[in-house]
């Protein structure tokens, strides 16, 4: 096991456990990660209730529980995150869901900022964008695929608002909500099964 992959999973959290330092944090007045600004706290916050109301909605879909179940090895799905991230809070609840699903799967969760070594692995289009799901062969304790920062369809919108305004603003951002409120995190869950059924043991690193 590479030695970045080994310390990040030697720091890692449990889904319940990131949930606890994220409040903890919020608590204090602080988000996490090496930058501090009220606008990242704000992020925070309202993720923290997003997590909470995704915990209660979202649903797996039959087809992609029984094939979860089905998994014949065990994996490690190790995601790179910030509390301030909006596509983490949207992403994580249903990666915990999907574990659960699962004897064959643990999750765990780590800051970005405090892995800098395994983040500048990958790299998305050259930058450190979150979230970012890896996932590790548990036998081989290696990294087999990884998957992030969001679902094709909510990359696509992305793109396409800022090829026709020329940034990423607020209004960008809302629409981007408002597409994981319509996909109900059915296209995460899709995408990533696809992943976990398309590993060969030769790609695994």
């Amino acid at each position: 096991m590479k030695s970045s992959v080994a310390k990040a999973l030697f720091n890692s959290y449990s889904y319940l456990e990131y949930k606890k330092v994220v409040t903890d944090l919020l608590s204090e007045g602080r988000s996490t990660g090496n930058e501090q600004s009220k606008i990242l706290l704000d992020y925070s916050t309202l993720n923290e209730s997003r997590l909470k109301r995704l915990d209660k909605t979202i649903v797996i879909l039959p087809e992609i529980s029984a094939k979860l179940k089905a998994l014949k090895k065990e994996y490690i799905w190790l995601v790179i995150v910030e509390g301030w991230c909006g596509d983490g809070a949207q992403i994580l609840p249903i990666l915990n869901k999907m574990a659960l699903e699962s004897n064959k799967i643990k999750l765990k969760i780590i800051f970005r900022d405090s892995n800098d070594d395994l983040m500048n692995q990958y790299l998305t289009n050259g930058g450190r964008a979150i979230p970012k799901l890896l996932i590790i062969d548990k036998e081989l304790g290696k990294v087999c695929c990884h998957w992030g920062p969001r679902p094709k369809g909510a990359i696509d919108l992305i793109n396409d608002y800022k090829e026709k305004f020329g940034i990423i603003d607020e209004e960008a951002k809302t629409q981007l909500q408002l597409w994981y409120l319509h996909d109900k995190g059915i296209s995460a869950q899709k995408e990533i099964l696809e992943m976990m059924y398309s590993i060969k043991e030769s790609v695994c690193l």
